[in-house]
């Protein structure tokens, strides 16, 4: 089968598929090189400040890519967004964003102009001294909330103010006196704490930049059964994230530990043999052993084995029959097959014996070359003195 390579496109890959705008909720459009994916529907995906993206219908017919600057409709006015997605893809992501009513699908008018980005830039520089005024607004006002962040309109005529709170806030007054001190339409949104450290951003403890700040567009709730499924220690200050909740990590890789545990023995059972019986002490759910003691309290006498291996002495002691020990006939094989620690038996401190010897050489040396300097002057003088 051949296949063809559209126009700007590289070993198959399309590079106007790819790219990230203002870093977050980026999306690949893996249909962009093929043809007619654009007359298939004139809906565009347009993201704003963050991760705030709208649906538009393109009815000017404009020939629209990855990355262009628009301006679209807003109440009131328009708004500026950068296009991420095209074509047939975004009908499923509108699906995704569970939108049905055709009246939250507004239109695009046109291209940026520079005139519309001048207005815009001119909006962005007051978004930080707004949400600084407006928390001193709202902290006269005697409100518990905390405005996290502030998104002024792309034509400047209206501002939305996102804000946490844990209860209800009745800011009808903030509403009316933030409108008299900045002089636009004003609009509040409550967010939670994994919503603001999104908009926030910054860098997690595994060292990379945060989930929610950079791809996740959705947010599943986290329980700390997730941390027990993986054995995890319930330690609130290593499962928090940087918003003070569970992190959303926690659920990579849940499904993988409860399938992988399902093949685990029941840590209640109890293995017998012929020279004693064998509690459980801890296990491997991926890589499938188990280690068991003769002592239901401490580790006492431990033995690694399977979980194959647990379930057959399992079905053998519930036949009445105890095996010789929990390890089978070809155990003693499979441990000769493990990786060997070359470093196992090596000192660490022979690194400092060489830097000591070394320093004892050289003290020496100088000591020798002290000496010969010393013998050298007294050479001379008795050569002076028969002079």
């Amino acid at each position: 089968m051949k296949f063809k390579i559209s126009r700007g496109c590289e070993r198959g890959f399309c590079r106007q598929a790819c790219g990230r705008q203002n870093k977050q909720l980026n999306t690949y459009d893996w249909l962009a090189d093929v043809p007619g994916n654009f007359d298939t529907t004139d809906l565009v995906e347009v993201q704003f400040k963050n991760t705030r993206k709208g649906y538009y219908h393109n009815i000017n017919k404009l020939d629209l890519k990855k990355g262009d600057i628009v301006a679209v409709e807003a109440n009131p006015g328009h708004d500026i967004g950068i296009v991420t997605l095209t074509g047939k893809l975004v009908e499923l992501q509108l699906r995704k964003a569970n939108i049905k009513s055709p009246d939250d699908i507004r239109r695009i008018y046109r291209i940026a102009k520079p005139v519309d980005m001048e207005k815009y830039y001119e909006a962005k520089a007051r978004e930080h001294d707004t949400m600084i005024e407006s928390r001193q607004i709202a902290k006269g006002l005697g409100l518990d909330m905390k405005i996290g962040d502030v998104e002024y309109q792309g034509d400047g005529n209206k501002a939305i103010f996102y804000y946490i709170a844990d209860e209800r806030v009745d800011f009808r007054q903030l509403i009316k006196d933030l409108a008299a001190a900045f002089h636009v339409r004003i609009e509040m949104k409550q967010i939670g704490a994994r919503q603001e450290a999104g908009r926030i951003g910054g860098t997690g403890p595994c060292g990379r930049e945060l989930c929610c700040a950079t791809w996740m567009k959705n947010f599943v709730s986290v329980g700390t059964n997730a941390a027990r499924f993986q054995d995890i220690s319930l330690n609130p200050q290593k499962l928090a994230g940087m918003c003070a909740k569970l992190k959303c990590c926690l659920n990579y890789e849940v499904d993988n530990y409860v399938e992988a545990g399902r093949r685990m023995p029941s840590r209640e059972i109890m293995l017998q043999t012929a020279d004693s019986d064998y509690y459980f002490f801890k296990g491997d759910i991926l890589a499938g052993q188990v280690t068991y003691s003769t002592d239901k309290r401490i580790a006492a006498n431990l033995e690694t084995i399977t979980a194959q291996r647990a379930r057959q002495i399992i079905e053998m002691n519930k036949q009445g029959i105890k095996p010789e020990s929990l390890q089978d006939e070809n155990s003693s094989d499979k441990q000769d097959n493990k990786p060997v620690d070359l470093l196992a038996d090596a000192d660490i401190s022979r690194f400092d014996n060489a830097k000591k010897k070394k320093r004892n050489k050289n003290r020496n040396n100088n000591g020798n070359s002290h000496h010969h300097r010393n013998n050298n002057r007294r050479r001379e003088g008795r050569q002076d003195e028969k002079k």
